[in-house]
């Protein structure tokens, strides 16, 4: 998905209107409207952390996104075996760390199949380069208290919600417990997706305040449904134009905002240039250094 980078860019960067285009509840107007003689530049959202630099999902990804100036930061939530949310991209441990060497018995390494206890001990970052090595899988709480560390914010993804039940519950009780659902943060610094339209559905029944996201490219009749309970629509570049972004954002989401869209995954200059002029409200990006300075 990406191709590996030996060491982050230290350029500096100007964080691109991260609160005021990613939450709806932040935008007393619609200033991010798009127009083809002025069209503001996309937000960047570090996808699992600066992830063509540093291990995806990881504390250092986190980090190496805010050294590059990055406000927003995406990352995956799965729940263990006895409950514990933790911050990994995959169904299965296999890819991404040494679990294979650890527990070469327990295939197909599946994370509800592990205890938080097991996770913890897995490398996490050899896969991707030596200097990494030692790297963990965060849980949800050392990651949000990272990000709150970086003054950093978080596009959360609820991964395979069918697989854990009442995932949706959990993961609020970890974001109430270490200070993420106060006005502040749910205001500018917090956005909940999936590619499941129930699990938002049912994040926006438990908390109506927080911004949510449906990752998907709903037809376009089908857009007025999805408004009632997500405020932004957030699909693969692959999948759109101009004209779906228009339609997109000619709706209202369920706080009487504009629908957004965020688009992923774009690692490459000419084709964050495309998605720019198609007027995304933001990109997704394992590179995000490369979009920002592609669609200044």
């Amino acid at each position: 998905m990406f191709v590996r980078t030996a060491t982050a860019s230290t350029a500096a960067a100007a964080v691109l209107g991260a609160g005021a285009l990613l939450s709806p509840a932040a935008q007393p107007q619609e200033t991010a409207a798009r127009s083809p003689d002025r069209q503001a530049s996309p937000l960047v959202v570090a996808h699992r952390g600066a992830s063509g630099y540093a291990p995806e999902n990881t504390l250092a990804a986190a980090d190496a996104a805010k050294a590059l100036g990055i406000d927003w930061v995406e990352n995956d939530v799965h729940r263990t075996k006895d409950g514990v949310l933790v911050v990994l991209h995959d169904t299965g441990l296999k890819r991404t760390t040494d679990v294979e060497q650890v527990f070469p018995d327990r295939a197909p390494w599946a994370v509800k199949d592990f205890t938080a206890a097991e996770v913890a001990r897995l490398d996490a970052g050899s896969w991707f380069g030596a200097r990494f090595a030692g790297a963990r899988v965060p849980t949800l709480t050392q990651f949000v208290n990272r990000l709150e560390r970086n003054r950093q914010k978080l596009l959360l993804e609820i991964k395979s919600p069918a697989t854990y039940p009442g995932i949706e519950r959990d993961i609020l009780r970890v974001l109430r417990k270490e200070g993420w659902l106060d006005r502040s943060h749910v205001r500018d610094r917090l956005v909940i997706q999936s590619f499941g339209a129930d699990s938002v559905k049912k994040v926006h029944a438990l908390r109506p305040d927080i911004t949510t996201g449906f990752l998907g490219t709903p037809a376009v009749a089908d857009l007025p449904a999805y408004a009632a309970f997500t405020d932004q629509i957030n699909p693969s570049h692959t999948t759109i134009g101009a004209d779906y972004v228009a339609a997109v954002q000619r709706l209202k989401g369920p706080h009487g905002k504009r629908l957004r869209v965020n688009t992923w995954t774009v690692n490459d200059a000419a084709n964050a240039a495309k998605v720019h002029g198609y007027g995304v409200d933001g990109i997704i990006t394992n590179y995000p250094d490369v979009v920002r300075d592609a669609t200044r």
